[in-house]
């Protein structure tokens, strides 16, 4: 569905992926998902879905950071909604910046340490088109102590997670569930498809590789892969 709207505090509205090589990232996700691509901000690449917006990927700035996509937090105020997250246990890695006149953006952490991102609208408002085949469908936050995460979350994003009316499409899982107990709490980014299967197939051939089989969740028909350059995320099928 195209969107039209600006998003409310604490729904997901933009993602994005630290590559090392870009123009790599647009043949696996344009063969893979059907976008096309567009000049972004300096050297990322905005990634379209018949014309909508749907991501960005953008080249490593420091060959050290890890190759991952990262989920944007709507943060109507990211000023104040930065100091929330520090009040309540989680870090900031980066303080709110300018993106020329695009928006504003901060990086931040949880008590435990995943990563996610927030977002205050400038001229981009975030996803054109989400919900969709090709598009993002939703979030899931892996997480070891489960019950710190709820209280973090349930208070720094209550009205997007259980106000009236709302549909989330944020969820959060223990670690183990799929990934081993060793691997670091973080968020994984699902894009919509038609089918799993047929798209790990599409994955493997572009070079890619399925890190969980197809599993049965209550949002959909889930598996998890990295692409070509290492970052993962995950197809759903609903």
């Amino acid at each position: 569905m195209a969107e039209s709207a600006v998003f409310s505090e604490g729904v997901p509205c933009w993602v994005d992926a630290q590559l090392p090589d870009v123009d790599a990232g647009k043949r696996f996700y344009g063969e893979l998902f059907g976008w096309t691509f567009a000049e972004g901000y300096g050297p990322s690449g905005w990634a379209r879905l018949r014309g909508e917006a749907v991501a960005a990927l953008a080249p490593k700035r420091d060959g050290r950071m890890p190759t991952v996509w990262t989920v944007y937090f709507a943060a109507p105020d990211v000023t104040a909604l930065s100091r929330r997250v520090t009040e309540a246990g989680g870090r900031l890695i980066t303080a709110p910046e300018p993106v020329d006149t695009l928006g504003t953006a901060a990086l931040a952490t949880d008590p435990e340490g995943a990563v996610f991102g927030l977002w205050q609208t400038g001229t981009h408002p975030g996803f054109g088109r989400r919900h969709e085949r090709g598009s993002f469908c939703w979030a899931e936050l892996y997480a070891r102590d489960t019950a710190t995460v709820d209280r973090f979350y349930g208070s720094l994003f209550h009205d997007a997670l259980f106000g009236p009316d709302t549909t989330p499409d944020f969820g959060r899982a223990p670690v183990s569930d799929v990934f081993p107990a060793e691997m670091p709490p973080h968020f994984l980014v699902h894009f919509g498809v038609e089918d799993c299967d047929a798209a790990l197939r599409t994955v493997s051939r572009l070079g890619g590789r399925v890190q969980a089989a197809p599993f049965e969740t209550s949002y959909g028909r889930v598996a998890v892969v990295t692409d070509n350059q290492g970052a993962s995320f995950a197809v759903l099928e609903r």
